[in-house]
């Protein structure tokens, strides 16, 4: 192994594996998860809301009338809309099951401390309060830094009781789900009494909430940071950097930038809704999800499926050729595990230059094409990770972000033919020194 090597495997890998490893790196990566269904599904909704063709919202109305798309946007509405409320849910749910312990009470009680810190009442025009009710406004993506801090902060303190049995226990004969309500009672009236003294401090005290201050203060410069050349070139250089150790690069990245650009998408989808144009004067975000999944992570981390094509039009060796037939199906729906690890990319140092400067190269290119308005930010629709590219540039963004996504694979398949050709003719040496000692 080279020193370089050696100092990544003994000095790097152990630090980043900690890190990933952390209870609540873990619980923020697979909570985040039970947002899926509804960004998956709401997309859905919305795209036919929304549809990128206007002759086909024309017909809609012509034919359904002019509020066609009203129960479209209910149903956006309650799936974008509370995503924070389900991730605070699913992050305390999983810390807790994680540590051994009934989770669902947790997951209720981190539901209700996220109802606590926001405001119970919303103005109208006339600056009139509406009480009684539950502002979608922190509910969704402005909402999902505090939903994360307090899925996280939830979760410990409750296994924290669970841990040193600071809890009713019941007698074995009393059923498990009347037992476990008990159970939670402490813990619960622990947490939920210091949410209220949070509610109290930042509403007298501050004159605001909770969740409003956190948005102020942490999600809006996170969300600046992540919407910057800077931060594109920090997300796409780590996920590749990550996958090449055998890390889910694309996982632990995702699991932690996947809510600041959710939001950022959020709020583009807010500027659409409002009636106003979505452009970067309007304060439109560039570095969304969708532009983690189109171009970033366009075919896999690493972009490669350029890599695929090496092997299927100018391949030699047979290892190659053969590679090449079995990875360009899962290729094309966005799996690359066979080349990454069949190649192998994974721990190969003349294969890491490629497989990390690419997606780093095809997130600017991305980055000054919006920026310059060749093509335009993105809306709401969140499409399933494993459509096809081109296909899913044209149904996001129009036939402009499909051309991109072509014009980054042609580059990207050029970045990785010099060092392809090189381990192709090292595998095809090696193979005929094989059949020369068989002979």
């Amino acid at each position: 192994m080279s020193s370089l090597g050696k100092f990544f495997d003994e000095k790097v890998l152990p630090l980043v594996m900690k890190f990933v490893t952390l209870k609540g790196v873990v619980a923020l990566k697979d909570g985040i998860m039970s947002t899926l269904p509804l960004t998956i599904v709401g997309s859905l909704f919305l795209l036919i809301a929304q549809f990128p063709i206007p002759a086909v919202n024309d017909w809609m109305a012509s034919v359904f009338g002019g509020n066609w798309s009203e129960p479209l946007w209910q149903t956006f509405g309650a799936t974008f809309g509370i995503m924070a409320l389900v991730a605070s849910i699913g992050i305390a749910y999983i810390y807790v099951k994680n540590e051994g312990y009934e989770p669902l009470p947790a997951g209720i009680i981190s539901l209700v401390v996220f109802i606590i810190t926001i405001d119970g009442f919303v103005k109208i025009e006339s600056g009139e309060k509406v009480g009684n009710v539950i502002p979608k406004t922190w509910t969704g993506g402005q909402g999902m830094i505090t939903a994360i801090i307090i899925g996280i902060i939830v979760g410990a303190i409750y296994s924290w009781f669970m841990k040193h049995k600071i809890t009713i226990k019941m007698p074995d004969a009393v059923p498990s789900g009347v037992a476990n309500s008990f159970t939670a009672l402490i813990p619960a009236a622990a947490i939920i009494t210091g949410a209220t003294a949070i509610y109290i401090f930042f509403r007298y005290g501050l004159n605001t909430t909770f969740v409003e201050w956190i948005y102020k203060v942490i999600q809006t410069p996170l969300q600046g940071m992540t919407d910057s050349l800077g931060g594109v070139i920090v997300i796409s250089f780590l996920i590749p950097f990550l996958w090449w150790f055998g890390v889910h690069g694309a996982a632990i990245v995702g699991g932690v930038m996947g809510p600041i650009l959710t939001s950022n998408t959020l709020e583009n989808q807010a500027i659409l809704t409002s009636g106003k144009a979505l452009t970067l004067e309007n304060g439109a975000h560039i570095v969304t999800q969708q532009f983690l999944d189109l171009f970033i992570n366009l075919t896999g981390s690493g972009i490669t499926f350029a890599f695929v094509l090496c092997m299927i039009i100018i391949a030699k060796s047979t290892q190659f050729k053969q590679l090449g037939k079995l990875a360009v199906l899962p290729g094309v729906f966005n799996i690359n595990e066979p080349v990454t690890f069949g190649a192998p990319i994974v721990m190969n140092p003349f294969m890491a230059v490629p497989f990390i400067i690419t997606p780093v190269i095809s997130g600017i290119i991305a980055y000054f094409a919006i920026a310059m308005g060749l093509v335009e930010p993105f809306a709401g629709v969140i499409l399933p990770w494993t459509t096809p590219a081109i296909i899913s540039g044209f149904i996001i963004g129009g036939w402009k972000t499909a051309l991109l996504q072509i014009v980054i694979l042609i580059i990207a398949f050029f970045i990785y033919l010099p060092f392809f050709k090189k381990q192709d003719n090292l595998n095809f040496k090696n193979e005929q020194d094989s059949e020369d000692v068989q002979a």
